[in-house]
């Protein structure tokens, strides 16, 4: 079965939002000092990697919306406790699927002109930017997915594939 370039980013829209919320579960079952414990990451913390990926959608969803935001480093903390950061993880999601569903072929084809984080112009199509935008949080769940493993979960299994079997 093909799907269509919209098909293809709706279904990643509902699969980031299922492997976020396993990942979320599985950190709620650190107590707080290992949630934020600084640990060898490249953010220094399960807390702060979890952080950053918000940062990241937050500054491209106000991209794609046309707006702008208060964000100004990636590493800023928006949420200094695991609850404010779950609630507002779950908020996003549904954000980002909604996006998703809003848009459709043709829109995805696109081009969205828009400024990083340094303020230098910038323009891309919006499929390219989708895909940027859906391996970014795969690629920082990976690291947090590791930090489990080190401060001793059996971290869960968030690949795919796994997420397209639960939907048959």
């Amino acid at each position: 079965m093909t799907l269509s370039l919209h098909e293809h980013f709706k279904t990643f829209a509902h699969y980031n939002a299922w492997a976020n919320t396993r990942l979320y579960e599985a950190c709620a079952e650190l107590s707080e000092a290992d949630y934020l414990l600084t640990r060898p990451s490249f953010f220094g913390s399960i807390h702060s990697t979890l952080n950053h990926i918000l940062v990241g959608d937050r500054s491209w969803m106000a991209r794609f919306n046309g707006g702008t935001t208060a964000i100004t480093a990636l590493n800023q903390e928006l949420y200094a406790d695991f609850a404010g950061l779950r609630v507002a993880r779950l908020a996003e999601d549904a954000l980002i699927i909604n996006y998703v569903e809003s848009l459709n072929d043709d829109s995805m084809l696109s081009w969205l002109e828009y400024q990083n984080m340094a303020g230098e112009d910038q323009a891309d199509e919006i499929s390219i930017l989708l895909s940027h935008f859906f391996n970014h949080q795969t690629h920082h769940r990976g690291q947090v997915h590791t930090l489990l493993s080190h401060a001793g979960l059996a971290p869960p299994q968030l690949d795919l594939i796994y997420y397209l079997r639960e939907q048959q």
